[in-house]
């Protein structure tokens, strides 16, 4: 797949070829993004969420009138769950969200997830990343330019001190270097900007490595 090279100016400076077992998988799996999308999502989660029992609750454990003769319902401690301020009868713990995921399933992920956004036409090549100065509105102009308003930009190896400054005022504007390349962000982004040095730091990370095929049920269909 061969795609045209641009400048920050939104010029032409080139083409580059791209990968077709990376970047044109012609049917995506849905199911495989919908999977690895949802392990980084649970990954996140910090799972701190704590309420308090009956046992941990601040209250007197007494019983809180006679059994008989007041003409109520019978009751017995302060702290069951019926009553304000009483612990809760299933109450929640904290506890880990995260799952596992083979490694090779989250590369496949990937895969896919860059397909997608190639046929889409959402992918564009741009030759380096700097702004001059550091100044927002200079990668302000470069974004008008091109013609981008949502958009992740794959810097390369490292994020250039400058090009975080001027971008960290930009709404939906984000930077990542090539290690923090996600299915999530991928996704998720209006267009997704690859400098060559990402390009081909992608092609060297899945060098040697064929794309898997989907496995078929009896009935013909993908599994």
């Amino acid at each position: 797949m061969k795609l045209d090279v641009q400048t920050l100016d939104g010029k032409k400076g080139g083409s580059v070829d791209l990968d077709e077992t990376i970047f044109g998988i012609k049917e995506v799996r849905k199911d495989i993004l919908h999977r690895m999308v949802k392990y980084q999502l649970a990954k996140r989660r910090a799972g701190t969420h704590k309420t308090q029992s009956r046992g941990e609750v601040s209250v007197t454990h007494s019983k809180v009138y006679k059994q008989k003769g007041t003409g109520q319902a019978r009751h017995g401690a302060k702290n069951a769950p019926i009553f304000r301020g009483g612990g809760h009868a299933h109450n929640r713990l904290p506890r880990d969200y995260s799952h596992d995921l083979t490694k090779k399933f989250r590369a496949l992920a990937l895969r896919h997830a860059l397909s997608a956004r190639a046929n889409a036409g959402d992918i564009i090549v741009i030759d380096a990343l700097t702004v001059k100065d550091g100044k927002t509105a200079a990668l302000q102009k470069s974004l008008t330019n091109m013609k981008l308003e949502k958009v992740l930009f794959i810097a390369g190896e490292k994020v250039d001190v400058g090009v975080a400054r001027a971008a960290r005022n930009l709404p939906h504007v984000d930077i990542l270097p090539n290690a923090g390349l996600n299915v999530y962000d991928v996704l998720r982004a209006g267009k997704v900007v690859l400098t060559q040095d990402a390009v081909n730091a992608i092609h060297e990370r899945f060098k040697g490595t064929a794309a898997p095929k989907a496995k078929k049920t009896k009935e013909g269909a993908a599994a």
